[in-house]
């Protein structure tokens, strides 16, 4: 039998303590699926202000002295332990830099923190620290697993010592780069011999995500199509060559969901529970509960039309364009009606609220985020639009694969490795379980939608697409033997 791992992640996020996205649930979800098949986990997070009103149970476990932008930090490392988490926290508690209000990277103007290449550079540094047990707590791991551009230098740092633990680097998103200044490079006091095309520059900048790229022993993402995608000029955000050199060590992992909180048929936010064996009345009674959430009419004969949900960031990367443009054709051609829930760019969540205003018993909005109605949504909805330009991994569509809500998406990154198209073949295979078009337009979509709106038309086909859909598993398991043999040295996938 192989010794247990220790494994030390690093990541900006993690649910529920702090989740501005994915990354958020996959650092709760992933430690937990490894914990129980073996590892030994801590997790380093930023001491937010948000994270630290949260926690009860705090200990000191010691002060280290950290280099900044041309200061030095005395930056206080806690150990708390939380409800919601397996193990215990490492927090890096440095007031001047993450006792901040509101988002932890960006300011409540919507801009990028000016001092983030500090913030995170600090946070590196603290981490590589921990890494080597500097404050003597008899804990050295044997996996450093960093996460995304706010923990790029961890790789790099741990790689200027003499002994250090193997690196992880996860890329959850090639689009947050962590791009900073020459300048900034410079006052932060990091090693000159990084300073090449080969090491952190990029562009007469440098780039902490090419740092966790370039310096890391693997380096994974999110799902093997995204993997393969990255490596390209349309998805690589100018480190596709980076990329290219590094497919030796580069693998597509798939992201799980945490199948305990998105369980229709335990699902405490839901109305009715459901499963995949006794669909109705539950699902239906889900959607009439959401309707009213939403101020719509919600009679028998209008349960019958059919509803079409999203959850999402309101941008340009989600195909949220793509949905506006559609939805006058849609609300002229179709009876569907609509529910949004999401926020984002201002002008996206102005048309939303233009069309509900004019539409009020055909389209739904609330501008946000909110836990529960996230949950109503995918359980009352038919369908689930989720027509993103590119998407490393995706979760929501894995929710309403699971509570029996075909999604339609846009064939990229995750999507593509998950979403099964509703063609006769593949029904008659007993795999189908979705709608996938081939081009990011709004023709494109409109086409997808007609196709699942002609599919719900027709009972039989349409249980049969849900059924297939609701009895996969997308949970962490498979993904986190892969992590762990990755670890070990015995992962073996080709992009």
């Amino acid at each position: 039998m192989q010794a247990t791992k220790r494994v030390l992640f690093v990541a900006s996020e993690a649910y529920p303590l702090m989740k501005t996205g994915g990354l958020g649930d996959v650092i709760h979800s992933l430690p937990h699926a490894l914990r129980r098949i073996g590892a030994d986990l801590r997790l380093v997070l930023p001491g937010y202000r948000a994270v630290l009103a949260q926690l009860d149970s705090v200990r000191i476990l010691g002060w280290l002295d950290v280099p900044g932008a041309k200061r030095v930090h005395v930056v206080r490392i806690l150990e708390a332990y939380h409800a919601d988490f397996a193990f215990p926290i490492w927090l890096v508690d440095c007031p001047i830099l993450f006792d901040r209000p509101g988002n932890p990277y960006m300011n409540p103007d919507g801009r990028d923190w000016p001092d983030n290449a500090e913030r995170f550079t600090v946070f590196a540094r603290a981490a590589t620290e921990l890494a080597q047990d500097v404050l003597g707590m008899n804990w050295l791991p044997d996996v450093v697993h960093a996460n995304d551009w706010q923990t790029g230098l961890v790789p790099a740092l741990l790689g200027e010592l003499d002994h250090a633990p193997q690196c992880v680097f996860t890329i959850h998103n090639m689009a947050f780069g962590g791009h900073f200044s020459l300048a900034q490079f410079n006052s932060l006091g990091l090693p000159r011999h990084w300073w090449t095309v080969e090491g952190v520059e990029f562009y007469g900048g440098f780039s902490m995500l090419k740092a966790g790229i370039v310096y890391a022993d693997e380096v994974t993402t999110v799902s093997p199509t995204y993997a393969r995608e990255i490596c390209t000029a349309e998805f690589g955000c100018g480190l596709q060559g980076v990329l290219q050199i590094s497919r030796h060590k580069l693998h597509g992992i798939l992201n799980g969901i945490d199948e305990t909180a998105w369980n229709p048929a335990i699902d405490p936010y839901l109305s009715a529970h459901y499963s995949a064996g006794r669909r109705q009345p539950g699902k239906v009674l889900n959607k009439q509960t959401l309707l009213r959430r939403f101020g719509m009419v919600a009679g028998e004969t209008l349960l019958e039309i059919p509803l079409i949900g999203m959850v999402s960031r309101l941008v340009e990367q989600k195909g949220v364009d793509m949905v506006l443009a559609a939805l006058p054709h849609w609300l002229e051609h179709t009876d569907a009606r609509f529910v949004f829930l999401g926020s984002g760019n201002e002008e996206y969540e102005h048309q939303l609220r233009m069309f509900a205003a004019q539409y009020p018993q055909r389209i739904g909005v609330f501008i946000g985020y909110d836990e529960s109605l996230a949950h109503m949504v995918e359980a009352g909805a038919d369908m689930f639009l989720m027509p993103s330009r590119f998407e490393p991994c995706g979760l929501n569509q894995m929710y309403s694969l699971r509570y029996g809500t075909p999604p339609i998406v846009y064939r990229t990154g995750g999507l593509a490795d998950t979403v099964v198209d509703a063609t006769p073949g593949f029904l008659e295979q007993g795999i189908a379980n979705g709608f996938v078009f081939d081009e990011p337009s709004s023709e494109a979509l409109i086409v997808a939608v007609n196709r699942a709106l002609a599919w719900y038309a027709q009972p039989r086909l349409w249980q049969a697409l849900l059924r297939a859909g609701m009895k996969q598993s997308f949970g962490w398991e498979h993904s986190a033997q892969a992590y762990l043999a990755l670890y070990r040295g015995q992962y073996h996938a080709a992009l």
